[in-house]
């Protein structure tokens, strides 16, 4: 079986369309179609179908991908390989990762990489924890920087930070001023989720402690709700990283008894992992100190 043929039609199914998936990977669209009609024929099924909606993968397709994903991924890493060998590093990478590592500590992990890997691609997915642990089952990402995956997803875990959970007050708040913030207060409070039923920080926490939180609002977005609780409509918390670089008029107090997540690097396979995804590991174990002393001064 052709791995260029799967990883067509994994492109025509995540772009959406046989044209976006053309121009990704830089074939004719009439290229695109002939190659996904050639792998139909091999294996006797179709995988997609095609409608007025752009690409739509059929259930005997969705069952096989996680096989076509393997098989472009062995390619990848057997031609790296040979590049590694050969002594001129090359490859792509598919990198999961939270929103906030994207904006505070992705662009010093890209810097520094870039120096050492020039010729490596590196393509940054940004998500939650529910769509990191998505990813990371249908093997769609090399790595993801984020917190520790839910029971289910099946990767390595290699723990790198403790964050610090805290709430967001708006100013005038009884505890704005607090050292500690009481954990069972937030169910009198009027309550701003972020992206609810996500398998979030936020949703974990809630679930875990059992708390009965009155939602007033939800949004997508972290500053959105940070914006939000500045304004006064509410409280919520979050990770103390994400708001590193944010300067409102939000009071960031910890919980009474402490909450802290892990962060790290989630593989789908260390054993597996291609010479370019360990490359990109060891750059992001060799930067820590410095990203860990960088938030530790912001806290």
């Amino acid at each position: 079986m052709d791995a260029s043929k799967c990883a067509a039609l994994i492109a025509a199914v995540e772009c959406g369309s046989f044209s976006a998936a053309a121009r990704q990977l830089g074939y004719t669209q009439s290229g695109i179609t002939r190659m996904v009609a050639s792998l139909e024929a091999e294996l006797g099924f179709a995988l997609c179908v095609r409608t007025k909606q752009g690409v739509r993968i059929t259930e005997n397709g969705r069952r096989m991908m996680p096989c076509l994903r393997e098989l472009v991924r062995a390619q990848r890493v057997a031609e790296e390989s040979g590049a590694e060998i050969r002594g001129v590093l090359a490859g792509a990478l598919a990198v999961g990762s939270y929103y906030s590592i994207s904006a505070i500590w992705m662009p010093t992990v890209l810097s520094e990489f870039e120096k050492s890997y020039s010729g490596i691609d590196v393509e940054i997915r940004e998500g939650g924890n529910a769509e990191m642990g998505q990813w990371l089952n249908s093997r769609a990402v090399d790595l993801c920087f984020c917190a520790k995956p839910a029971n289910g997803t099946y990767c390595d875990w290699l723990p790198l930070y403790e964050d610090e959970m805290v709430m967001w007050l708006p100013e005038g708040h009884p505890y704005a001023h607090a050292v500690r913030y009481p954990l069972r207060e937030i169910e009198h409070e009027a309550f701003i989720h972020t992206l609810a039923n996500h398998d979030t920080d936020q949703d974990r926490l809630i679930r875990e402690e059992g708390l009965l939180v009155q939602d007033r609002y939800t949004t997508r977005d972290g500053f959105t709700t940070y914006s939000m609780v500045e304004a006064g409509l509410g409280v919520s918390f979050n990770q103390r990283l994400i708001s590193e670089r944010w300067n409102g008029r939000v009071a960031e107090v910890p919980f009474e008894e402490p909450r802290r997540i892990s962060l790290g690097i989630a593989v789908p396979s260390l054993a597996e992992a291609s010479p370019a995804a360990q490359r990109f590991i060891d750059c992001i174990k060799q930067l820590m100190p410095r990203l860990r002393e960088r938030a530790g001064s912001s806290a």
